[in-house]
């Protein structure tokens, strides 16, 4: 069992580390072709065919890059094609999904207090959701719909908002957040494997055969490629989340996520707009840093949206994280919802060593990891995964209250 754990640790490590390679290896071919296709410019002296060129300099060299939208008259004897990236990067971030989420399920996929399913059910939604989310997004461009651009991407917005709050009312906050991701990834990858590339294929056999390509096919391969543009920062968003709880393991979770798509956008335009030579759009980054603050806000779960009383109310107050006289209150919640697996022998199945090495097993651990405390099982919901150890509202609210006492009461 032990030997098993631990392969299956390095097995995740290797997934992990997989897919962060092939990732960097598409979204920077990705953002270089956007960027060159941006800046060419048309100058007089082109070949015929010609759309543009650009000029750049890197690693010492210097390098001359010509476009044509159909093909020279003659077509060279070699072609590089840019796919296995993102084939690779979707093939490896799947893996991901099996053995962290599929694999663990119970603890990271389910949270029984949103909605108590069994991980056979879980991971059949999961799957049929990546699946739906690609059939509705193809027949949308593929309706009349499809023939606006930017209307299509509105009603998009409106579909991936959707998926963000539906998520949320099946999974924990981090599967939520890694599915909207995963479900994003899937649009994209797809759009390269089932759309941008057997179209291109279109356009070089035709041209080998010395027909005249049907202008239709580069045309929609350039709405996929625009739409992947926008969507690949919130997608690296939301595979980061899983570090950080303040995104995923609160109430207004799906709002953040809504926003998230918001900066991808203003982001991506300021981008774009450089690269294409048309200014430098700060406006984006002024919105951009506006959502983001927004998104911090909603992270506190504010009681002017919420209701709810303050914390401090609730709890007595701590004068220090360790030192209070109510401390003990604190001590037995975490010995009780948490030691099971922050221990030096942890009890909980499957976990042969503390997470992180935090050990809380006694008052010292438990103060030295006050702030962690805090953050994951106070003021989010990231810890314990899935609730697995039915920690309550109030308990929640206990230890948000002992940690804001006790800072407060340091700096007075």
């Amino acid at each position: 069992m032990y030997e098993y754990v631990i392969a299956w640790e390095w097995l995740a490590f290797a997934a992990r580390w997989f897919h962060v390679i092939t990732a960097i290896a598409w979204i920077g071919s990705s953002f270089y072709f956007i960027a060159l296709d941006l800046g060419l410019v048309n100058r007089p002296h082109l070949p015929p065919g010609a759309y543009g060129e650009e000029w750049q300099v890197h690693g010492g060299g210097f390098y001359h890059i010509q476009k044509y939208l159909v093909a020279p008259a003659q077509m060279p004897e070699h072609l590089t094609w840019f796919k296995y990236e993102s084939y690779f990067t979707w093939i490896s971030g799947f893996l991901m999904l099996c053995i962290v989420y599929y694999g663990g399920a119970d603890l990271f996929l389910i949270d029984r207090h949103v909605l108590d399913i069994s991980p056979t059910v879980a991971i059949l939604i999961s799957l049929g959701s990546l699946a739906l989310g690609w059939l509705v997004y193809d027949l949308l461009c593929k309706s009349p719909l499809g023939r606006n651009t930017w209307g299509l991407m509105a009603v998009l917005y409106v579909v991936l908002v959707f998926m963000a709050w539906g998520y949320t009312q099946l999974f924990t906050g981090r599967a939520a957040f890694l599915h909207l991701g995963a479900f994003t990834a899937t649009i994209m990858s797809a759009n390269v494997f089932m759309i941008i590339i057997p179209n291109q294929k279109i356009v070089v056999a035709d041209l080998i055969a010395g027909r005249v390509p049907d202008p239709k096919y580069g045309q929609v391969a350039k709405q996929r490629s625009l739409h992947n543009n926008y969507l690949t920062l919130p997608v690296i968003f939301f595979m980061l989340s899983n570090h950080y709880p303040l995104s995923f393991g609160t109430q207004f979770n799906w709002v953040i996520a809504a926003l998230v798509f918001l900066m991808g956008v203003t982001i991506r335009h300021w981008f774009n707009t450089t690269h294409a030579r048309k200014g430098r759009p700060t406006w984006t980054w002024i919105v951009t840093v506006i959502l983001f603050i927004l998104i911090m806000w909603l992270s506190t779960v504010p009681k002017l949206l919420t209701g709810e009383t303050d914390a401090a109310a609730v709890a007595p107050a701590f004068q220090q994280f360790a030192g209070d006289p109510h401390f003990p209150a604190v001590k037995q919640l975490v010995s009780t919802r948490c030691s099971m697996c922050h221990a030096a022998e942890p009890v909980y199945e499957g976990i042969v060593r503390p997470p992180n090495g935090v050990m809380l097993e006694n008052d010292a651990e438990i103060a030295a990891h006050a702030r962690e405390i805090y953050i994951q099982a106070g003021r989010s919901h990231a810890m314990p995964p899935g609730n697995i150890t039915d920690i309550t509202p109030d308990e929640r609210k206990l230890l948000v209250a002992w940690f804001e006492s006790a800072v407060e009461g340091k700096k007075q």
